[in-house]
């Protein structure tokens, strides 16, 4: 596995938790950082939905339906969680999510 993968992993929170696709952004330890990938998107508040990157080419890394990385918060999964990758982020998704990532950050200095 590595940067950019999209991946199948059990992420849980609070009591609960499910099998979804996620990005791995790094590992170590055992350990991977990932973030969330969801198909919904409709009925979130503004202020979340501006923290959802589109992902263009949804079909060509491997998911069912179109869908968003949600990029508030990073999770920590161990790795024996995370299937093998499903795809790789598209060379065009890639550079948008990181100049999505610069200007989300900028803004957030800015505040």
């Amino acid at each position: 596995m590595k940067p950019f993968d999209i991946c199948i992993a059990y992420v849980s929170w609070k009591n609960t938790g499910k099998r979804r696709p996620v990005l791995l952004l790094s590992k170590e330890n055992g350990y991977a950082e990932v973030f969330r990938i969801t198909s919904r998107y409709d009925g979130k508040s503004d202020a979340i939905k501006a923290r959802y990157f589109a992902i263009n080419d949804w079909q060509q890394v491997g998911l069912a339906k179109p869908s968003y990385i949600d990029t508030m918060t990073p999770v920590e999964i161990s790795e024996n969680l995370i299937s093998p990758p499903i795809g790789n982020l598209t060379e065009n998704d890639k550079r948008r999510l990181l100049e999505f990532l610069n200007a989300v950050f900028e803004g957030r200095n800015q505040l």
